[in-house]
């Protein structure tokens, strides 16, 4: 008998990844030990939150009375800037390009955006950094965006613009600035924005000459003079106090007050800003329509909603809880061919993938849109790219009338909140609308 018989082996248990220091948290303590710096990315935010898909539209049957498919009309107009503006502008469809520069982007790209939004009859806007001939040359309708830098801005452009747009803040980083770091700073870039070439530009977090909305109502005014009274004045906010944002740009004199979830995305800013700064798009909506609604405004001060807009879907619902309108911007990119497969083997060695690139401040863009690079700006044909953009945006728009004629409505803007519930608790409260199968809102009734 063998007196020396081994002990049998303990079975190990499986290798468990934390929830917390995950794979990702792990490589970036990584790569900040290694390198001392925050990480700067582009796009918007990519844990995931409380968004559109949350909710669910209510189709009629018998307690409500459809409209029959594409034979009975269903209206997507919107005219916004009515409130002082001598020349309202009239839309197509419920869907505008939100403020991207030319800087951020390549020329092509902005060609491209203002091509594709004027065949659907709606408007683009310029971004940071100035309006380019490009997209003044194709673009029927433009927003200028007048933002705490003030790069390329000036009063002969501003007069060209179809409406003007004061940026507070966006929703990818409210109360901070913008970053286009210096090997995206071409000659011409450098040139617009009267700033050296090859260097690193960053904008301010705030306006320099105004700290308040009792200055905010005096530069609407002087806006107004320089443009006659005619063109409509937008007040762009990053979610994140939206009720009390709203009620003041209205009663700073804005025309329209543009909403920003954190979803909303960026050219660059600190990943730490991104993903940990502000609040969801479908947590602010309700809040700035109660703030137009408790001053009397609503629907006579349009409210635009951006922040992760995908579909029509995304669409219908921000109509329903109260919106005029919504604004897409990182849409807007792939439908022009941002983060395509068919770059799959440049992205990976960039080391990332089609999908999840978003080192758009480096100016390597395989896709040419997010670049100043000559060689591959050259990739983007901004005709073909411009018909992409129009037929998403004609998607969107029959999706969005799809979904209102399947709830009895003529128009997209008579979808309502009691078209819609929820799936979750969270996205009940946030657009406050009832749980799916009750009648209950949570927090409604002072309880959540």
């Amino acid at each position: 008998m063998n007196e020396h018989v081994k002990a049998p082996v303990a079975p190990r248990t499986l290798p468990r990844e934390s929830a917390t220091f995950d794979a990702y948290t792990l490589s970036e303590i990584r790569r900040a030990a290694a390198t001392g710096i925050y990480d700067i990315r582009g796009a918007g935010a990519k844990r995931k939150v409380p968004h559109f898909d949350d909710l669910l539209f209510l189709g009629a049957s018998i307690s409500r009375y459809p409209l029959e498919g594409y034979r009975e009309r269903c209206g997507t107009e919107v005219v916004l800037g009515t409130r002082f503006a001598k020349k309202p502008i009239e839309l197509k469809i419920p869907i505008t390009i939100a403020g991207m520069s030319f800087g951020s982007l390549s020329g092509p790209a902005k060609e491209a955006l203002g091509r594709g939004a004027s065949q659907m009859g709606t408007s683009t806007t310029t971004g940071d950094g100035g309006m380019t001939q490009e997209e003044r040359g194709h673009s029927k309708t433009l927003v200028y965006q007048y933002l705490p830098s003030r790069y390329g801005m000036n009063p002969d452009d501003i007069r060209k613009a179809d409406a003007i747009e004061v940026v507070i803040g966006q929703g990818a980083k409210p109360g901070g600035g913008g970053m286009l770091l210096g090997q995206k700073i071409s000659p011409r870039v450098a040139k617009m924005r009267t700033l050296p070439e090859g260097i690193d530009q960053r904008s301010a977090c705030r306006h320099p000459d105004w700290t308040g909305p009792d200055d905010l109502e005096i530069k609407i005014e002087e806006l107004r003079e320089i443009t006659d009274w005619e063109k409509p004045i937008y007040v762009k906010v990053g979610a994140s106090r939206p009720y009390y944002d709203t009620a003041l740009a209205v009663k700073a004199g804005a025309d329209v007050v543009v909403v920003d979830g954190m979803q909303g995305g960026t050219a660059a800013t600190q990943e730490v800003f991104i993903e940990n700064v502000g609040i969801p798009t479908l947590a602010c909506i309700r809040n700035a329509v109660r703030a137009l609604q408790d001053l009397g405004m609503h629907r006579k001060v349009q409210l635009i909603v951006s922040g992760g807009i995908r579909n029509g879907a995304d669409v219908a619902k921000a109509l329903a809880l109260g919106a005029d309108a919504v604004a897409i911007g990182t849409a807007a990119l792939v439908a022009l061919g941002d983060n395509d497969p068919k770059w799959e083997s440049e992205y990976e060695a960039l080391g990332t993938r089609a999908g999840a690139y978003d080192d758009w401040h480096e100016g390597r863009d395989p896709a040419g849109i997010t670049t100043q690079d000559a060689e591959l700006m050259k990739r983007l044909d901004p005709v073909m790219a411009g018909r992409r953009l129009a037929n998403y945006l004609a998607v969107m728009t029959l999706e969005a009338q799809t979904i209102a004629r399947a709830c009895g409505k003529s128009h997209v803007h008579n979808l309502e909140p009691e078209d819609l519930v929820a799936l979750t608790l969270e996205s009940a409260a946030m657009a406050q609308v009832p749980l799916a199968g009750t009648n209950w809102v949570p927090g409604q009734d002072g309880r959540f």
